[in-house]
């Protein structure tokens, strides 16, 4: 199939060469070092055991017009970028394309095809004006969850570290959909695991619990996912976190099949993994906050639902971001100084 990847990062990196290595027709849409290094050297893919694949036959570019229709669109790019790209995705579609979205904690489509007195409703703090939902139609939709843990090493080098799970499910909750088995087909003919779950929200949530309170504990204490779980006050912050969060779930309708200390179980086996937004703090990168904890803020507040602990932690990572994102204006100032004073000297 064809098949357009939109972020060639740790995820996105990992699904597109191991489709392009099955056999795929795979674009990547990219910017950057990541373009540069995929045109010349395809994408190189380090497997967890150190053995090293390069898918040489795909294309990389940057423009979304050049593409031609895809039979599958993969948003692997963070929540927070997604809007950027909104408008240029509709130019992969034809009639039948399937868009299948990726990203972690509440999507934008949350509450479409949802039922109940919240049908419809738009997750503002995912998709600020609506301007997703415009571009990108529910009804192209496939929701999936991320399990699999990857680091993007190098400019187009991934190295997989554990996992192989990506649940796929279409929002109103058909199992039986022609599309849905025919992805679910081709995610299996690439390695991966791919359920199709007739609850896709519980899974969003499911993945979402961990994520809440992991990666902003994570970002603020600079601990890897065994270290918050092996000390006992920020285990138990996260199982705070986590008890909140199951509240406001409930209240939405979802059950959890798995026992919270499962959960943190779960997670302490990954042993001295980076979060992907502790990853984002050493690298200087946007983080994603309002996805992971401030979607479930908003929720909380749509519900009348009682969420101090999370409140706290969202306050902190929120000023963690804006202090970032300060430090990258005066990077970025001082670097135009520079450029300036080199230009007059030349």
């Amino acid at each position: 199939m064809k098949i357009a990847v939109i972020g060639a990062g740790a995820i996105g990196g990992l699904v597109g060469a191991k489709l392009a290595l099955a056999g795929e027709e795979v674009t990547f849409l990219v910017r950057g070092a990541n373009l540069a290094a995929i045109r010349e050297n395809g994408f190189k893919l380090i497997a967890h055991d150190g053995t090293e694949q390069v898918a040489r036959d795909v294309v990389a570019t940057d423009r979304y017009d050049g593409v031609g229709p895809q039979d599958i669109v993969i948003l692997a790019m963070k929540a927070h970028q997604v809007e950027a790209v909104a408008l240029d995705v509709p130019k992969l579609f034809r009639p039948e394309t399937v868009v299948v979205t990726m990203q972690n904690g509440i999507p934008y489509w949350y509450f479409q095809k949802h039922g109940g007195p919240h049908e419809g409703t738009r997750v503002r703090s995912v998709d600020p004006q609506g301007r997703i939902a415009a571009g990108i139609d529910a009804d192209r939709v496939l929701g999936c969850i991320v399990y699999p843990a990857s680091v993007l090493v190098a400019p187009g080098v991934v190295r997989h570290i554990e996992g192989d799970r990506f649940p796929l499910g279409e929002l109103d909750g058909r199992v039986d959909t022609e599309r849905v088995r025919r992805i679910a087909a081709c995610f299996a003919g690439a390695g991966f695991k791919a359920p199709v779950l007739s609850d896709i929200r519980a899974e969003v949530w499911l993945k979402l619990w961990g994520n809440l309170s992991f990666n902003p504990i994570s970002s603020l204490t600079h601990s890897t996912l065994v270290d918050i779980c092996q000390y006992p006050l920020t285990r138990e912050l996260a199982a705070d976190m986590m008890r909140e969060a199951q509240a406001v779930a409930h209240k939405l309708g979802i059950a959890f099949r798995v026992p919270l200390e499962r959960r943190i179980a779960g997670a302490e086996k990954v042993g001295r993994h980076k979060t992907s937004m502790l990853q984002d703090v050493e690298a200087g990168h946007e983080l994603e906050v309002d996805a992971l904890l401030g979607s479930v803020v908003e929720l909380a507040r749509l519900t009348d639902t009682p969420t101090p602990h999370i409140d706290s932690v969202y306050a902190l990572v929120k000023l963690l971001a804006r202090t970032m994102q300060d430090q990258r204006g005066r990077v970025r100032l001082l670097r135009e100084s520079v450029e300036r004073l080199e230009a007059r000297a030349a």
